[in-house]
C-alpha cells in the first residue's frame, strides 16, 4: 500500500479495514482506495490529484478500479484531441472566451458527477436537495421524518418553473462562476471569461445601448438555462437518488441515468446526450458514436438484469416533473406522519 506509482506491499487487508478509510473520522483521517486489487493509501496524494480533491475522495474506502476514465464534455471530456493539453487548453477558450464560463469550476462539478451522479453529498447537481427541493425517495421520507421543511416541497413540481429551467443560469450560476474563480484564484480562467465580457460589449453596446445589451445578455442566458435544465435533468432527476452505497461503478451509472429515443431531431437538440448513459459509461468517447455502442450496452445490461431505461423526449421531460411531485408527496406523508 502506497501513494500512486509506489510498489504495494505484501500486505492483504479487509474490505472493513478499507471501508474505514474515507477521510472522515477516526482512524487519523486516512483515505485509502484500491484499483485492481491493490490498495493505496491517498491521505496526501488526494490534495494534488490533477481531477480534484474531492473527485478521487469521493472513492475513498471503496474500489475505485472504473472510475478513472471519465472527464468532461468534448474538449473537456478529451474526446476531440488525442493529446489532454490540447482537450484542456481549447476547452479554456470555448468555455471562457466563448461562453464567459471559467473551465476549473465546469470540471470542479462534473468530474463530481461522473464519479458518483446522483450520490447525495457527491454529486453536487443534487445539492438542491434539501434546500431547494426534496429529491429521491428515500431522501425525501428522511427529510420529512425529521421534520425539515426549507421550502413547500409539496409543491416544488410547480415552483420548479419559475426557479428551476427560467433562473438556473442568469441568476445562479451567473454570479457564483465570479465567486469561484475569485475564492480559488483562478486567475487564468479569470482572465478568459473577461475577454468574453469585453467582447460581448464592444460588439453590442454600440448597437443596443446599455439597455439592450443587457437585456440581450439576460435573453440569451434565459434560452440557455431553460435549454440546460430540461436536457440535462430528464436524464438525472427521474432516477435513483441517494447516499452512495458503494454499488459497483457500472450498476451506479445506470441506476443514476436514462436514455431518450434517437431520432435526428433528438441527437441535435441533446447534443447526443439523449444517450446519456453511453456518455456515462464511455464519457472520453466522441459524442457521435455513442449509437455504436448501444446495442453492447443492452447486451450487458440484459445478462446482468440491469435495468436499461429508454424514453421518448417529452416523456422524460415530464417525468421531472412527476418525480418531484411524487418526492414533494413523500415528504408531506413522512412530516405530517406522527
Amino acid at each position: 500500500m502506497g501513494e500512486p506509482g509506489v510498489d504495494a506491499s505484501a500486505r492483504r487487508f479487509t474490505w472493513e479495514e478499507i471501508g474505514l478509510r474515507t477521510g472522515r473520522g477516526h482512524p487519523l483521517q486516512e483515505r485509502w482506495l484500491v484499483i485492481d486489487r491493490k490498495v493505496y493509501d491517498i491521505s496526501q496524494f488526494y490534495r494534488r490529484h490533477p481531477g480534484g480533491s474531492r473527485v478521487i475522495s469521493h472513492y475513498a474506502g471503496q474500489d475505485a478500479t472504473a472510475q478513472a476514465g471519465w472527464l468532461q464534455h468534448d474538449f473537456g471530456h478529451l474526446s476531440v484531441f488525442s493529446k489532454s493539453k490540447w482537450n484542456h487548453l481549447v476547452h479554456k477558450f470555448v468555455i471562457g472566451h466563448l461562453k464567459g464560463a471559467p473551465a476549473s469550476w465546469w470540471n470542479h462539478l462534473h468530474f463530481q458527477h461522473h464519479a458518483k451522479p446522483n450520490c447525495f453529498r457527491k454529486d453536487p447537481d443534487v445539492n438542491m436537495h434539501p434546500l431547494l427541493f426534496a429529491l429521491g425517495k428515500t431522501l425525501s421520507v428522511e427529510l420529512g421524518m425529521e421534520k425539515k421543511k426549507f421550502m413547500p416541497y409539496n409543491h416544488q413540481h410547480k415552483y420548479f418553473f419559475i426557479i428551476g429551467p427560467p433562473a438556473l443560469v442568469p441568476l445562479y450560476f451567473q454570479w457564483y462562476i465570479f465567486y469561484f474563480v475569485v475564492q480559488r484564484r483562478q486567475w487564468v480562467d479569470l482572465a478568459w471569461m473577461l475577454t468574453f465580457y469585453i467582447r460581448f460589449f464592444l460588439t453590442y453596446l454600440p448597437l443596443l445601448g446599455v439597455k439592450g445589451l443587457l437585456g440581450l445578455f439576460l435573453l440569451v442566458r434565459f434560452i440557455e438555462s431553460n435549454w440546460f435544465v430540461w436536457v440535462t435533468q430528464m436524464n438525472h432527476i427521474p432516477m435513483h437518488i441517494d447516499y452512495d452505497k458503494n454499488v459497483d461503478w457500472f450498476s451506479t451509472q445506470l441506476q443514476a441515468t436514462c436514455n431518450v429515443n434517437q431520432s435526428l431531431f433528438n441527437d441535435w437538440f441533446t447534443g447526443h446526450l439523449n444517450f446519456q448513459i453511453e456518455h456515462h459509461l464511455f464519457p472520453t468517447m466522441p459524442r457521435h458514436n455513442y449509437w455504436k455502442v448501444v446495442p453492447l450496452v443492452k447486451s450487458l445490461c440484459a445478462k446482468h438484469g440491469i435495468e436499461y431505461q429508454c424514453k421518448p423526449l417529452f416523456t422524460a421531460f415530464a417525468d421531472i416533473v412527476y418525480s418531484l411531485k411524487d418526492s414533494g408527496q413523500l415528504w408531506l406523508d413522512a412530516y405530517l406522519h406522527k
